[in-house]
């Protein structure tokens, strides 16, 4: 186990032999920071802020389940996934960043881009969907697109999920595995195990062109799930000036009971679903 680093939240014994955040001390800490979020969420709201975070990586490196920490106890309404298919033959043709800009957030929302236009840089890049000029074309002109973005007053926060060949290797043979997680693996996938080199040329470059002061990438180390969740909320937490008082507690008063059961029309028993449990 490494010594304690400066701004590190737990002394040693809250890990395991493995040097993993003991999954008690995790669930906690999670459950603090989704207190944050839902405060995070009432500053969005009431100070109509509009803000994007981007969520890229290699395949496995963790992303959605970060996402999914981060939704399941906020609004949809506020915070809002975006997960883009295989564009058409229409977007194809369409300005690159054009299917995209209508998921941008309006005031009081929060848009998570499960991937993003940086799929350009990626995977259409390293696969062949996109040509050498296309990647060219996106590498000089997504630092403008993003600067329009900040410009315009969103706030925009991008994180790169860091994962060694090995963790995801073992990730891929356990999503194999489990018959809830197979789908999980596409035809593309099975390609890309096969060209991790290109894939981190791609990545090198990408950084090198949109790493930018105005819209700058973090870097997540992800090979353990627990700390790549709990580092990447508690960073987005940093990066927003939020208030730390909880919502108010709303007053319910005493409820009214009608009573009335007994003049409604009974349901039939065979309009109920069958009771297994």
């Amino acid at each position: 186990m490494q010594p304690l680093s400066p701004g590190r939240r737990f002394d040693d014994d809250a890990y395991n032999r493995k040097g993993i955040l003991k999954k008690k001390i995790y669930e906690q800490e999670l459950a603090r920071l989704q207190v944050e979020l839902a405060k995070l969420q009432r500053t969005i709201t009431e100070d109509g802020l509009r803000i994007v975070v981007v969520f890229e990586g290699r395949d496995a490196a963790g992303k959605g389940g970060v996402i999914k920490r981060i939704t399941e106890r906020t609004s949809p309404r506020v915070v809002r996934t975006v997960a883009l298919g295989t564009p058409s033959d229409r977007e194809k043709s369409q300005w690159y960043f054009q299917r995209y800009v209508p998921h941008l957030p309006a005031a009081g929302e929060m848009t998570l881009f499960d991937r993003s236009w940086y799929n350009r840089a990626g995977v259409e890049r390293v696969m062949g969907f996109a040509t050498p000029e296309q990647v060219d074309l996106f590498m000089r002109t997504c630092p403008e697109f993003e600067h329009m973005l900040v410009e315009d007053g969103i706030i925009l926060i991008k994180y790169w999920f860091s994962v060694s060949e090995e963790v995801q290797e073992a990730r891929f043979q356990a999503r194999a595995a489990d018959p809830t997680k197979r789908w999980k693996i596409s035809p593309m996938d099975l390609q890309s195990r096969q060209l991790w080199h290109e894939y981190s040329q791609a990545k090198d470059e990408m950084l090198q062109y949109t790493d930018l002061p105005y819209a700058p990438w973090r870097m997540v180390d992800s090979d353990v799930k627990r700390h790549a969740r709990l580092n990447c909320i508690s960073n987005l937490l940093q990066q927003i000036d939020y208030r730390r008082s909880p919502p108010p507690q709303p007053e319910l008063p005493p409820r009214t009971w009608v009573g009335d059961e007994d003049n409604r029309v009974p349901k039939p028993n065979e309009s109920y679903v069958e009771r297994l449990y």
